[in-house]
């Protein structure tokens, strides 16, 4: 699964593409607040640990073992996870809710920079452990439906284009480019969503 192949004139290897092809499917299904999301994030996690550790990734190969995790977290989260035990809605953090995540975010790239400078033989301690870090949080947003994980996931995705070219997984950085847009698709469509909540809420209260 790890011979070089050549893509549209991209090298790649088997391993990374299949990774590719279901986490493509993956934010797909999370724009369309599909259930079934988590199990191909469970998979494509599974499948990119492995082509980040071939590449001295080491954060980001332990974010894939997280990510599948808190990817059952999430699946019954999105499935029974309000008071009621009904489908999670879309909403938005408070004030105090962003400023959590950022300092989540600053705490956590802290940790995972000095243990990957440390402990590990990548070169890119800094880099990989502040986009581990956010990936971190993007997912524990996303896993609560907070509107804000696409916000996240625009800036994370942006940076490991740059982080990827860096390290010659070529499509792997086409991947993330694509995240990005996709981000910002899921984000006018999760926004869409909160919005006739809302007002199916308030046709609720006024019958």
């Amino acid at each position: 699964m790890n011979e070089t192949l050549s893509l549209f004139g991209l090298a790649t290897t088997p391993l990374e593409l299949l990774s590719f092809v279901l986490s493509v499917v993956t934010v797909w299904l999370n724009i369309r607040q599909n259930h079934w999301a988590w199990l191909f994030a469970i998979l494509s996690s599974g499948l990119y640990g492995g082509v980040f550790f071939d590449a001295k990734l080491y954060g980001d190969m332990g974010l894939q073992l997280v990510f599948i995790t808190v990817s059952v977290w999430g699946w019954y989260q999105w499935l029974h996870g309000d008071d009621t035990h009904e489908r999670l809605p879309v909403t938005q953090l408070t004030a105090r809710g962003r400023a959590v995540a950022a300092l989540a975010w600053l705490g956590a790239f802290a940790v995972l920079a000095w243990f990957l400078r440390s402990f590990t033989d990548t070169d890119v301690p800094y880099a990989d452990g502040f986009l581990t870090a956010g990936s971190l949080v993007g997912q524990v947003l996303l896993s609560r439906k907070r509107l804000e994980n696409w916000h996240v996931w625009i800036a994370v995705d942006v940076l490991y284009v740059g982080l990827y070219l860096h390290k010659g997984l070529l499509l792997t950085a086409v991947l993330y480019a694509m995240f990005v847009v996709m981000a910002a698709i899921g984000l006018r469509a999760w926004r869409r969503s909160m919005g006739q909540h809302g007002q199916a809420s308030a046709t609720m209260v006024l019958k």
